[in-house]
Order: C-alpha cells, then structure tokens, then sequence
C-alpha cells in the first residue's frame, strides 16, 4: 500500500530569520506553491490585513435627520443616505464616486458616551464627535477649554491603538508601525486635533506628513545605517541555516524556486548600495499638487507602493483637518468650508462633499491597482474606514454621523452593504473593525460607549 504524506502548508508570512551583530534580520520569500496549497489556502486565505483610516472635514450636507432645524434649511434634502438595504445597495449621490470599490456604508449611528455635566461644551460635535468616532470615548474632561477649542483623548486613536496591538502586527512588525498623512494644510486651528487626527495616547498628536517628496523621502531613500550594515556583513549568510532547515518541508519545484530567490537576494544585496532594499518596486520621484484630489492622487500611489511592499499596515490619510479652512475655490466657493457651513450654503457644502468623495475614491482606485504576485489587492487585504467628526456642519449635529467600510479585509468584510440603525451606537464601527482584523474584542467603547455588538450584515 502506498502512502501519500502531505507536507504540511507552509504560510505566506513565513520568512528567513537570523541575527546579524545581535539584531535579528528576516528577508521575505518569493510565493511558493506550498503557500497556496488547498489546506493553506483555508487556513490563511490573504496575507497580513491593512488598517487605514480616512478622514473628511465638516460631515455630509444636513438634512431632517439631523435635526429639524437642518431639515428646514436642507434645499436637497438627504442625499448621503442610500435608498435602499442590504446587500449591493443602490448607492446614492454623495456615494456613487465610491460605488466601484463595492464600499460598505452604516447610516443612523451616534456617539452614545456620556457628557459629564457641566458640560462646558463637551458636547459640541466638533469635539465629541470626532473624538468617539476616533477613539471610541468621549473628551478627557481634565484641561477641556471650549472658547479656546482646547482639548485631547482619553486613549488613542483606533488606527494607532490597532498599530501597537500584540495581535496585529505579532512577531512580523513592519518598517514603520504606521504612517500618518495628510492633504489639505489648511487649519480651524494649529494645535491638537484640529491639526492632526492620529494620537498615541492623551496630549500626544502624531503629525501628518503632507509633502509627497517628504513621504517619498521617508519610504524609499536609503538609511544612512543601512548602507554602513551592508558594507560590514551579508544578510544572506545570517539566515542561511533557517533556508537550510526549510528546504527539507519543500518539493522540488518549490527547492528550485527558493534557490532561484537566495541568488536573487545575493544579487540585491550586491546592489543594496543603490538601492533602497525595500521594495522590490520603487515609484518615481513624485511632483506635488495643491489640489486636494490631485495631491490625494499622488500620496496614494506612494502610500499603495509602500503597503504592497510590506513597508506598513496602518497608515491614516487626513484630506482636510476638522473644521477645515480649505477653500475650495476651484468649485466656486469662495470662502472656507468651515464658514461655509455656518452661513448655510447647503449647495456649496455638497459640491466640496463631493469633492472629497472623489479624492477618497482616488485613494481606493490605488489601493486596488497595487496587486501582489497572487494578484491579491491591497485593498482586498484592507479595511479602510472612512470617517468625519459630525453628521453636518451646519449645527454640529452628531446623529446620522458618516461611516465607509471599504475593503474586505482578507474576506472578513462583506463588501457593498448598507447596515441601518436610526440612533445606533457608532461604537459597533469599532467592533466591527477590530474583529476583521483578527483581534479579540469582546467589547469596545468607553465611559457609556460600550459595546459588545458589531455590524451585522458587513463583518462576514
């Protein structure tokens, strides 16, 4: 009787390790058959997810839902919510520059976090609302200044709280935990939230990096220890007896093909000097736009390089800081769109909302074109959330507050539904989310944001 003996999968995260003056080195191997194996292929359908946030200023334009005094001074009325439930959802006009990436929308969701009384204006949607769709909890009362618009978070924002979770990144962190970048450099406001989205923990803002040849300067040029490593000791050597102990769990095809890939890293590494040894694939050197689609454009193909080539998997993409100055006078608006807002010009907030619909749609188009050798996207590995700090500007109203999941986060997001709950906790958002992505979450929300529940009908 003959036997089959099944090798075991071996996982797309697998890589050569070793140690090299102390310091412990991994370079990636190329995509094996053994990988993708059937066995393997249910057991890690998708490389490692990708967190991104995404974040507009001002809302959507008001409507009834919002408030009756919106509802009054709402010349379109509602044109953010879909018309329809459910599964491939009718999208509707703020949404439709979304509708090819299949994104996933939840309407009718709310800050449910206490306000400590008095409230000193702690619940001003400016403030409250940004801070629990960032962070799940309401503002830090210590300090909180509402004539100065001074204030800070309880914990961090979801993206860097994902970042620094055990369960996120595990023993394969990337070169950079995450990256926070930014578009518009107009500001309500040159200090705390309104100048950055992304906090580490209270008092403690992570700036966005808004110049593509910054970005680009940060990603792909070569460190300066990297070239002095490279002149003293050869990688190659360091993980030689991890290659060695692997070629004994692979067939013959996949022996070759990891021999194939050892020259090639020898002939990077011969190379290393004039190159990065990052990515296998670096972009040009990019130009720089002060249109805000136009420049969404250029740091998303950078951004899209650096998360196929492993570089990160968490970044947020800032296009306008809260209450946002921006003038967008290339649509015919005159003055900033926070002022815009206050004065009721409905129809010169929809054009911006719009517009910066189609600079997110921009970002979606990249993530989708960066392919890995399996042809999976980036974007089919990610759950990019896309957020903003108040359902409208108008009267700072936090119901009816904006949510785009878009993505399918290795398969664990159903793409193209619209879950509804009028008056529903924006904290199963986070749930969701953090479920997605493979870290355990009971619960999530804080100070009377709680929850154990998550979106039903979108996580898969």
């Amino acid at each position: 009787m003959t036997f089959l003996i099944r090798k075991p999968p071996i996982s797309r995260r697998t890589v050569l390790r070793g140690a090299v003056g102390g310091a412990a080195v991994a370079l990636a191997l190329p995509p094996l058959e053994a990988m993708f194996a059937e066995e393997a292929r249910a057991a890690d359908p998708s490389s490692d997810p990708i967190f991104g946030l995404f974040y507009w200023a001002n809302g959507v334009p008001w409507h009834a839902g919002h408030g009756a005094d919106q509802g009054a001074n709402s010349p379109g009325g509602d044109v953010w919510t879909p018309p329809t439930l459910g599964a491939d959802f009718t999208p509707s006009p703020l949404l439709t520059p979304l509708a090819a990436h299949k994104v996933s929308v939840a309407t009718g969701l709310e800050p449910k976090t206490e306000v400590p009384q008095p409230d000193n204006g702690q619940s001003d949607g400016h403030m409250r609302g940004f801070m629990v769709a960032m962070t799940g909890d309401r503002i830090r009362p210590e300090g909180f200044d509402h004539p100065s618009h001074t204030l800070t978070c309880l914990r961090p924002t979801l993206d860097q709280y994902i970042a620094g979770h055990e369960q996120f990144y595990g023993n394969t962190p990337s070169r950079f935990r995450s990256l926070c970048l930014g578009v518009s450099e107009a500001r309500f406001h040159d200090y705390g939230h309104w100048n950055a989205i992304s906090f580490t923990g209270p008092d403690s803002p992570v700036g966005a990096i808004h110049s593509p040849a910054q970005l680009y300067s940060m990603l792909f040029d070569v460190p300066a220890d990297l070239m002095a490593l490279t002149r003293r000791v050869t990688l190659i050597d360091a993980v030689m007896a991890d290659a060695e102990g692997l070629r004994g769990r692979l067939g013959g095809t996949d022996k070759q093909r990891l021999e194939a890939h050892l020259d090639h890293l020898r002939e990077v590494q011969r190379r290393l000097d004039l190159s990065s040894g990052t990515c296998d694939i670096i972009p040009a050197a990019p130009g720089d736009s002060a249109d805000v689609v136009a420049r969404t454009d250029i740091m998303a193909g950078l951004l899209a390089a650096a998360l196929n080539c492993g570089l990160t998997r968490v970044f947020s993409f800032m296009l306008s800081s809260p209450a946002t100055t921006h003038v967008f006078n290339n649509l015919g608006v005159p003055n900033g769109m926070h002022q815009v807002c206050h004065d009721g010009q409905w129809e010169h907030v929809r054009s911006i909302t719009e517009y910066q619909m189609l600079a997110f749609a921009r970002l979606l188009d990249h993530l989708a074109a960066a392919v890995d050798p399996m042809g999976v996207s980036v974007l089919d590995r990610a759950c990019v959330y896309g957020a903003s700090e108040y359902g409208e500007g108008y009267k700072h109203s936090t119901a009816e507050m904006p949510v785009v999941l878009a993505g399918g986060a290795g398969g664990k997001l159903v793409r193209g539904y619209h879950y509804r709950e009028q008056g529903g906790n924006l904290c199963k958002v986070h749930v969701t989310i953090l479920r997605a992505l493979g870290i355990d979450t009971p619960s999530y929300g804080f100070n009377g944001g709680e929850t154990t529940e998550h979106l039903t009908g979108i996580l898969a």
